[in-house]
């Protein structure tokens, strides 16, 4: 490397070890500047010589690298031992974030100094959000530890044991792509209930229905309808469940432009006119509305493994029925199973439909024409589940999303 590259390469093991300096000065302000073993100077010093010590490495060999770094790593853990043997603090975050350091600073220096830069800015983010995790752990019940470990499991357990080519005689189905699916639908969903959890009920009840809105609209808008039935005003609960709707029209488009890219340009500007209508609608519904307390939504952990199962078959089942239909009977076929599919679930026509080699602009009516079946079913289960009065106040800006985004649709 030339000089400019590498005097670059130091200043970014610099900034690294700048960066955790500040972390941890900042956390640990409280305490007397003269008795701590390391602060940004120090972190600072940590990042230069990993990068140093990966320069050096590379004209006199690795060996000289693996040597520094055990040098440091002991002298670093002996300062931190003295100063928490001094205050009775037994914490090893210091000692840990203080050998990444000298690792990341080697990393840039010597490899990927992107790589390097990103864990950089994760890792002291984990080190000043500590306050918030440990608040976030005590609050975790045994069920929700169950069913992070479900995930995880889902992802890295059971993914690489299925096939990755397809197993049925029209080569539709890919078991591993299926899987992925539904792992990505689940993730989707806990991530939601997570949020509802970590904001609590004085949010209010329009945060809440966005959170919802990420693991299901269909389910946020009948939790929100039951509500009709008790003391919450009807405006607000119209106004969660719309915003519960425009969060599911952005998830639609994510998803299925992350399937296929060309779904992008079509989906985008009617979602979006249909994303505005809900959105300002709601904000209008919810100005008016007087908030009180946020009651019980009933929303559960989504994650169980049976549930991930029986998505796993319903993505299977819908995407049978769409290539065979799509196959046999054209893009009018496909409109009809995007229809009835829609009607209980957006998710897995989105999927399916989305992962077909036919005309994009077919796949993406499909796509709309489920996510209107999908919209106006929500309106006929909350007028159903709650009040007429919220039926009626919900019925009319669902049409008014639904003829936005096909108007939009229509002019492309």
């Amino acid at each position: 490397m030339d000089n400019l590259d590498l005097l670059t390469r130091l200043g970014v093991s610099l900034a690294i070890g700048l960066l955790f300096g500040i972390e941890r000065g900042w956390n640990l302000r409280d305490h007397e500047t003269e008795g701590r073993a390391s602060g940004i100077r120090s972190f600072a010093l940590a990042g230069l010589i990993g990068g140093v010590a990966a320069v050096l490495g590379q004209s006199l060999g690795v060996t000289l690298f693996g040597m520094v770094f055990l040098g440091f790593a002991a002298v670093f853990a002996a300062f931190q031992w003295r100063e928490s043997a001094k205050g009775a603090d037994l914490s090893v975050t210091s000692t840990l974030a203080g050998l990444l350091t000298f690792l990341l600073g080697g990393l840039a220096a010597g490899g990927d100094m992107q790589v390097a830069v990103a864990a950089a800015i994760v890792a002291t983010a984990l080190l000043a959000l500590r306050g918030v995790l440990h608040a976030w752990i005590a609050t975790l019940t045994a069920p929700e530890i169950r069913d992070g470990l479900i995930l995880l499991a889902m992802a890295f357990l059971l993914l690489p044991l299925l096939p990755a080519t397809t197993v049925d005689p029209w080569g539709l189905l890919n078991l591993r792509e299926i899987w992925i699916m539904a792992t990505m639908i689940a993730g989707v969903s806990f991530l939601g209930y997570v949020a509802v959890r970590a904001l609590g009920p004085r949010w209010g009840i329009l945060i809440t229905a966005a959170a919802g809105g990420l693991a299901s609209s269909t389910a946020t808008t009948l939790s929100l309808a039951r509500l009709a039935r008790g003391t919450a005003p009807v405006r607000l609960l119209v106004a969660g469940m719309l915003i519960a709707g425009a969060v599911m029209l952005a998830r639609v488009v994510v998803i299925a432009s992350l399937l296929q890219s060309a779904l992008l340009p079509l989906l985008g500007p009617p979602m979006l006119a249909g994303f505005a209508s809900f959105l300002g609608l709601a904000i209008w519904m919810s100005r008016t509305a007087v908030a009180p307390d946020m009651p019980d939504l009933g929303i559960r952990s989504p994650l169980d493994l049976l549930g991930a199962v029986r998505m796993a078959l319903l993505i299977t089942a819908v995407i049978l029925i769409s290539g065979l239909v799509q196959r046999n009977f054209g893009s009018a076929g496909l409109y009809v199973v995007a229809a009835i599919s829609g009607l209980a679930d957006v998710d897995a026509i989105t999927i399916s439909t989305a992962r077909m080699t036919a005309d994009p602009h077919d796949l993406a009516r499909a796509i709309l024409i489920a996510v209107a079946a999908n919209s106006a079913s929500k309106a006929v289960l909350a007028t159903w589940v709650g009040r007429p009065a919220l039926g009626l106040r919900f019925v009319w800006p669902t049409l008014a999303g639904i003829a936005a985004g096909a108007l939009v649709y229509a002019a492309l």
